[in-house]
C-alpha cells in the first residue's frame, strides 16, 4: 500500500494520554523507519481548539467535530468518565463519517462511545477491563470480549493503554508487512506485542467482579493447577457451590465459561514460555497441562494462528 493514509483521532475530554501516545507514536515511527510518509494524522475535539486528557495535559487540536477532514481511519479516543462526554455533536460526527464510508474504530473506553452511537450491535468489541461490567449491562447486544483488541470487525476497538500499540502494530503489519511492524516494535523497545486473541490481564483484586469470593477462588485454583488442570466440577465442589453456579459466575463477570477461561489461561502461559524461554515445545506443553504435544500444537494454532514451533521469532 503506497498511498498515504490519514488517521483522524477524535479526542473526548478526559481521554487517556497513554492510549493517545500508543496510537500516534507507532505511526510516526513507521514513517521514520521506512523513510517514507506512510501515515499522517490529525486531532479533533468538541471545541475545535484543545482537548484535556485525564492527567490534566492539554492537547492542541486541528478541528472541531463538525469539520473532520477526509481520512482513511477515524478513532474515537476517550478515557475516564466517558459517559459524561458522549455529546450530541460527537455522535452526530460519528454518524456523518459512517455515512461517508469512513472506517471508524475506538480506543480505550471509546467502544462505549460507538455503542452509544449504535455502531456495535451484534459485533465483538474490546474495552478497558474497568468498564466490562457496566458495558455488558448497558449494551447486552454487543459481544464484549476480554481480548486486548478486536481488528476483524467493521469497527476496530482496542482496550486502551498499550493495547492501542498492539492494534497499531497490527495495522502496520497489515498495510506494510511484518518486517516493518517488527522494526517499529524494536524502536519502541516493545518486545511483548500481543495479538488480538491475547487477554487483558489485571490483578484479581482489581478486576471488576473479582470481589466475588467464589469467582476469585475458582480463578486462583486454575492458576495453581495450570500444569495439572482440574475440572470445573471439582473446582465447584472445593469452593462449595454447584457447577451450574460456577458457570453462571464466569458468564456474568467474565463473559466466558470456566473451561474456556482455563484453556485460555494455559495457552497464554504457553505463549509466554515459548517467547521468553528456550524450553522445548514438548516441555512447554507438559508444563501447561497438555499430555500430547500434537494436541497442544493443534489447540495453540487454532488460538493464535501460528504453530508453537513458529511462534518463536514472531512479534505476535
Amino acid at each position: 500500500m503506497s498511498k498515504i493514509q490519514h488517521f483522524a483521532f477524535l479526542l473526548v475530554e478526559e481521554f487517556s494520554h497513554l492510549a493517545f501516545s500508543c496510537a500516534v507514536e507507532p505511526l510516526r515511527i513507521a514513517n521514520l523507519v521506512s523513510g517514507r510518509t506512510l501515515y499522517d494524522w490529525s486531532f479533533g475535539s468538541e471545541n475545535g481548539a484543545t482537548a484535556t486528557c485525564s492527567n490534566g495535559s492539554v492537547t492542541l487540536v486541528h478541528y472541531g467535530f463538525d469539520a473532520i477532514p477526509k481520512c482513511q481511519q477515524l478513532f474515537a479516543l476517550s478515557g475516564i468518565h466517558m459517559r459524561n462526554h458522549v455529546s450530541k455533536p460527537l455522535l452526530a460526527a460519528l454518524r456523518r463519517e459512517r455515512a461517508r464510508g469512513t472506517r471508524i474504530g475506538a480506543l480505550c473506553s471509546g467502544a462505549w462511545v460507538l455503542a452509544e452511537a449504535g455502531f456495535l450491535k451484534g459485533m465483538q468489541a474490546a474495552i478497558h477491563w474497568e468498564y466490562h461490567d457496566s458495558f455488558m449491562e448497558g449494551f447486552p447486544e454487543v459481544n464484549l470480549v476480554r481480548s486486548v483488541f478486536v481488528a476483524d470487525e467493521k469497527h476496530m476497538t482496542a482496550s486502551g493503554g498499550t493495547a492501542t500499540a498492539d492494534l497499531m502494530l497490527h495495522l502496520i503489519e497489515r498495510d506494510h508487512g511484518y518486517d516493518l511492524a517488527v522494526a517499529v516494535a524494536d524502536q519502541m523497545v516493545y518486545n511483548a506485542v500481543r495479538n488480538a486473541t491475547a487477554e487483558q490481564k489485571v490483578s484479581l483484586q482489581s478486576r471488576n467482579g473479582m470481589r466475588n469470593r467464589h469467582l476469585a477462588r475458582a480463578i486462583q485454583m486454575m492458576h495453581d493447577h495450570v500444569s495439572d488442570p482440574i475440572s470445573p466440577a471439582l473446582i465447584a465442589e472445593d469452593i462449595g457451590i454447584s457447577t451450574r453456579q460456577l458457570e453462571r459466575l464466569f458468564g456474568k463477570y467474565l463473559n466466558t465459561s470456566p473451561k474456556k477461561y482455563s484453556m485460555e489461561m494455559r495457552l497464554e502461559r504457553a505463549r509466554n514460555l515459548l517467547i521468553q524461554t528456550e524450553s522445548s515445545v514438548t516441555d512447554v506443553a507438559l508444563s501447561c497441562g497438555f499430555d500430547s504435544p500434537g494436541h497442544f500444537s493443534r489447540v495453540y494454532k487454532a488460538a493464535f494462528n501460528v504453530t508453537p514451533m513458529l511462534q518463536r521469532g514472531r512479534i505476535d
